[in-house]
């Protein structure tokens, strides 16, 4: 069996995000560093399970992005994966989810994987869109924020319950070859093993070069960005609890709360 896991680099959340001079992402300059994206932790963690659990199971990871992202194959292979495979783009900043299912698809067609993992969604857009659109490319079924999943290869099927809202699950069963993305907390990612981050750092990775100029799957762009504006201050009231009572309810008045 083998297993494609999708895994995006994202900025840590911990530098100090400033937005470019032509205000169309964020700034990437020498201060800002960059992770795994939280949520394709646990997709990495969950086939690396799956690996365990059944015998002949081959884990490849692929990422699209600029060189920097060989960082975050290089700590998939470091973790447990066989092979990792970078898409590699000219440049950085931002990629509309269509065009990365649309690369993520084209390579995954001329390939044999019987399950692709994905996180549920990205840190830096916060869209839940690659994966089912890969999905959709690809013609295969797909379920997501799927929170447990039991694998049947004997049968080519997948069972998985499925996070909505209000606390409640959804439960169902999927043909192989299927796409999952996979919700936060369904396991315990796990640190890197010190013969697995030396197989790392020596094993090349799998480059397949693109031009994001004549990609297909262009299909919208940013238009600008911008960082939330600050609200306005506090108002400290002075005086006795009547006064201040009598003032909070002038204002009350005068943002039109009470009539």
């Amino acid at each position: 069996m083998n297993i494609l896991v999708c895994i995006k680099q994202v900025p840590d959340l911990e530098s100090t995000l400033a937005i470019d001079p032509d205000a169309k992402w964020i700034l990437e300059d020498d201060t800002l560093k960059f992770r795994i994206n939280h949520f394709d932790a646990f997709a990495l963690e969950e086939a690396i399970r799956i690996k365990e659990s059944f015998p002949d199971v081959t884990i490849d990871a692929l990422s699209v992005g600029p060189a920097r992202v060989d960082d975050v194959l290089k700590h998939a292979i470091s973790v447990g994966v066989h092979d990792g495979i970078h898409i590699l783009t000219e440049e950085g900043g931002y990629m509309p989810p269509h065009m990365t299912a649309t690369l993520i698809a084209e390579y995954a067609a001329s390939k044999s994987y019987d399950l692709i993992l994905a996180g549920v969604m990205a840190e830096d857009d916060m869209l839940y869109q690659v994966g089912p659109m890969t999905a959709a490319l690809l013609d295969i079924p797909c379920a997501t924020s799927v929170i447990k999943e039991q694998l049947n290869p004997e049968n080519r099927t997948i069972a998985v319950d499925c996070e909505m809202e209000g606390g409640m699950t959804e439960q169902v069963e999927l043909t192989l070859p299927a796409l999952l993305t996979i919700q936060s907390g369904i396991n315990h990612p796990r640190y890197p093993s010190l013969s697995n981050v030396l197989r790392a750092n020596s094993q090349k990775r799998i480059l397949i070069h693109t031009d994001t100029a004549e990609a297909p799957g262009q299909r919208e762009k940013v238009l600008s960005l911008a960082l939330p504006e600050k609200s306005s201050k506090g108002v400290m009231l002075d005086g006795t609890p009547e006064e201040k009572a009598e003032m909070l309810l002038k204002i009350f008045h005068e943002k039109s709360f009470l009539k």
